[in-house]
């Protein structure tokens, strides 16, 4: 017959058990939390590039050479120094691309660039 004691250590083992497994689950849940964030970054730095892109057309049709400058303006602060546009007038419009470069939260992992590009009428006023 067991003694009194028994149950009582027995469900201090089961507890150590789960705190066990515990510990074995949460690499898998940082890796889901650093994913999530991720691709929120990802999803940010695109629409970012969009804004840049409207920006830097808006900028370069009031001032033709000027869509660098609306770009970089337009852009989150660390944002700022991996965006690049390219700015391509085309008879009473001018078209801007802006890459802006995606940041990683694991170093070593590049997502690449976002790109967007945005046209807009020439402003007749600057004639």
């Amino acid at each position: 017959m067991p003694y009194a004691g028994e149950g009582a250590r027995r469900r201090a083992r089961e507890r150590g058990q789960v705190a066990i497994e515990y510990l074995g689950f949460i690499p898998i849940l940082i890796l889901v939390a650093m994913a999530g964030v991720q691709v929120g970054l990802i999803a940010y730095t695109a629409q970012q590039a969009g804004t840049a892109a409207r920006a830097g057309a808006r900028a370069a049709s009031l001032e033709p050479g000027s869509a660098q400058e609306g770009c970089q303006m337009a852009v989150s602060g660390w944002l700022a120094d991996g965006t690049d546009c390219a700015e391509a007038p085309g008879g009473d419009v001018v078209t801007v691309t802006a890459t802006v470069q995606i940041p990683s939260i694991v170093p070593g992992w590049d997502f690449g660039d976002a790109q967007k590009t945005a046209t807009m009428p020439l402003d007749s006023t600057t004639d």
